[in-house]
């Protein structure tokens, strides 16, 4: 079990990287081609597109009365989307910042984080939310569509006569097809192998959901990003944990409650911590990216030992480790207001300097 298990959970991991490197390919050229903004490319068909292995998880996980791994998918997915691949990304290679993400798309992020948590305050997630939550999706398209036109239209793109502009739109779109059906692929062989391991730790199926389910589905995410990240193409980078994330939220939970059998019920540890917790995730984001329009390296290994010491509080508190007071203990009285003071920080500064994106 073990073995069969590391064996997927390789050619998952190579099937991801292959299909990352095809999309950002793609969708970077035939942004340049078409006149699009690649931020609208990142928000919409690269973060909906690696998307899809968590909108497949979570309808059969509702369908399979399994509502604990449905919920935990998108949840812990948004929060390892955040700290995980943003910061490691932005370790990669600092990170430029689209003032339309700090001015819109963050905002939609933090509306949504919120409106999900209270949809689940009564203990349940029913067809009625699930259908405002996919009209709000389809809002949020439109609105994306009617602000690149406006851009468009006030400076139209002048095409240089690079590499982007000689290419073929059928390769390009042909490029973003096999890249989102290796990581499809790629998602399953990963979670099948992750899974079958963390069953032998006997965690719960919330845990499971929030860390094993949840990095295994965002994993096109994070070799998406990373790989953005690598070849400068800052836009797509950032622009996909952003649209990801919306479209979880709107999409993928909206889907899963609008077909489910049974509503989808939120347990009370994860109204009590997981949501709070993805939505303050969300929050910290905003005075983040203000600060100059960029996620400064240092900025970026805060995200990952973040949400290193999240994933190490899920673990010790689903064993009852006679470490978790201890630990809870350090968070609340010393990581937590530190890291209060520096969002604050962050922030003042903003306000007292004009946004601008400095150089690496």
């Amino acid at each position: 079990m073990g073995v069969s298990g590391l064996i997927q959970l390789i050619i998952g991991l190579a099937l991801l990287i292959a299909g990352a490197e095809g999309l950002v390919r793609g969708s970077a050229r035939l942004a340049a081609a078409l006149g699009l903004p690649p931020l609208i490319i990142g928000l919409t068909v690269v973060a909906f597109g690696t998307s899809s292995p968590e909108i497949v998880v979570s309808i059969q996980a509702a369908f399979s009365n399994r509502a604990d791994i449905a919920l935990g998918n998108v949840v812990g997915s948004n929060i390892f989307n955040v700290l995980f691949i943003l910061g490691l990304s932005a370790m990669v290679a600092p990170l430029v910042v689209s003032e339309q993400l700090v001015r819109n798309d963050v905002p939609i992020m933090i509306g949504a984080s919120s409106l999900v948590m209270l949809f689940g305050l009564d203990g349940a997630l029913n067809r009625i939310e699930g259908a405002v939550l996919l009209v709000l999706l389809v809002l949020y398209i439109v609105f994306l569509i009617r602000i690149s036109r406006r851009d468009n239209a006030a400076s139209p793109a002048v095409k240089a006569p690079g590499p982007a502009n000689r290419s073929n739109p059928v390769a390009d779109v042909l490029f973003i097809l096999v890249g989102l059906v290796l990581l499809v692929f790629g998602s399953r062989f990963l979670i099948n192998g992750a899974a079958a391991l963390a069953r032998i730790l006997g965690l719960s199926e919330l845990v499971i959901g929030l860390t094993i389910v949840a990095a295994g589905t965002s994993l096109p995410e994070a070799a998406t990003s990373v790989v953005a990240s690598f070849k400068r193409e800052r836009d797509i980078a950032v622009g996909n944990i952003v649209g990801s994330n919306i479209f979880n939220l709107l999409g993928v939970l909206g889907t899963a409650s609008l077909l489910a059998p049974r509503s989808i019920s939120v347990p009370a540890a994860a109204l009590t911590f997981d949501l709070p917790v993805m939505v303050a995730v969300a929050m910290a984001c905003l005075p983040i990216f203000f600060a100059g329009l960029r996620i400064p390296r240092w900025i970026g290994g805060l995200f990952v030992a973040y949400y290193a010491a999240y994933v190490t509080f899920l673990v010790l508190d689903a064993t009852s480790h006679e470490a978790l007071p201890i630990f809870t203990g350090i968070m609340l009285s010393f990581v937590v207001p530190l890291t209060v003071v520096t969002l604050s920080i962050l922030l003042i500064r903003s306000r007292h300097a004009s946004p601008r994106a400095g150089p690496e």
